[in-house]
């Protein structure tokens, strides 16, 4: 039993380890839609939230497999539209690993706006008058530098990121129910949604302000599927293994310190083992892909709920199956 799952009625989890690439545990539990009573399924899709960033960076770097973009490319060369000059000296690479010093759009962003897409992020970024540091100076997470990031996918493959993503990577690895979701545009199979605690009990609150933003979290997925993509990424599927080894490669400031993140992951060391991983949490939901590479152990863990840490939760599973 998950410590922080509730009864079967409340939201609940999918969990999915692989060893090898194989199953080794599988468990699901709680209600997909408290208000139904319909119930999580290995086949249940929760919004990933800022998982979704794994497939982000991985759009840009097909897209240089295409030769149409190089990652050290000012964003200014792939963006349509407006882009200020203060910010002329960011490079896709700086989007990739925080460290381009454009302030998070999330944090500016009040409850009773109306929902914003991506290219309301590119006019948010168009309205500031400044960076927050030069690029490559710090690190700091922002949400804004993925809604870019999809914006330049946008610009220069000339399809919508949903419709790159689906064709380029979705279809290709039989992800069938994977889709980067816009509420009333399209339609999600065995939908999650998600819930937040209130005093009388649970309730379904899954759509923010930035719940349209794509490119920093707008992906809905199950552990199914997520196999798939993991599957894909210890076989180089889609990308060289050379090309994929710099998702997993620290990125380093200016001064040669590293971030301890690289294109869409971050790089940590769990219990002494290292981990390749990624958290998400969004309104009513609460996720963690955990890869520990030296092992060949895989973990996901998504909830539908705004309580609980997948991350340690995940990572106390792997260590009490004696995969640590």
């Amino acid at each position: 039993m998950l410590c922080f799952l509730l009864a079967m009625l409340d939201p609940g989890s999918a969990l999915l380890i692989l060893r090898d690439g194989k199953p080794i545990q599988t468990k699901v539990e709680g209600a997909a839609d408290v208000e139904s009573g319909r119930r999580i399924t290995a086949k249940t899709n929760f919004r990933l939230a800022s998982v979704t960033k794994q497939f982000t960076a991985t759009a840009i770097l097909l897209l240089a497999k295409d030769g149409k973009l190089s990652i050290d490319d000012p964003v200014s060369k792939h963006v349509s539209g407006s882009w200020p000059a203060y910010a002329n000296g960011v490079t896709i690479r700086h989007l990739l690993t925080h460290t381009s010093g454009l302030r998070d759009y999330d944090e500016n962003v009040p409850e009773t706006s109306a929902q914003l897409t991506d290219s309301d992020v590119q006019a948010f970024v168009a309205r500031q008058t400044s960076l927050l540091f030069a690029p490559g100076e710090q690190y700091r997470y922002s949400n804004t530098g993925y809604a870019i990031l999809a914006r330049i996918v946008e610009h220069t493959s000339k399809q919508a990121f949903p419709a790159f993503l689906k064709t380029r990577i979705f279809k290709p690895l039989g992800m069938k129910n994977t889709v980067a979701h816009i509420e009333g545009a399209d339609t999600i199979k065995h939908r999650a949604y998600g819930h937040s605690r209130t005093a009388t009990g649970w309730k379904r609150n899954d759509q923010s302000a930035t719940s349209a933003v794509l490119g920093d979290g707008g992906i809905y997925s199950n552990v199914i599927d997520l196999a798939k993509w993991i599957r894909a990424l210890d076989r180089c599927t889609l990308l060289d293994c050379a090309t994929l080894q710099q998702s997993w490669t620290s990125a380093k400031l200016n001064d040669g310190t590293p971030t301890n993140y690289g294109f869409g992951w971050r790089l940590e060391t769990r219990d002494g083992a290292s981990v390749i991983s990624h958290t998400g949490e969004t309104r009513g939901f609460r996720n963690a892909l955990l890869r520990y590479p030296d092992k060949k152990l895989v973990v996901i863990l998504l909830t539908n709920r705004n309580e609980g840490t997948p991350a340690a939760e995940a990572a106390r599973l792997v260590k009490e199956s004696g995969g640590l």
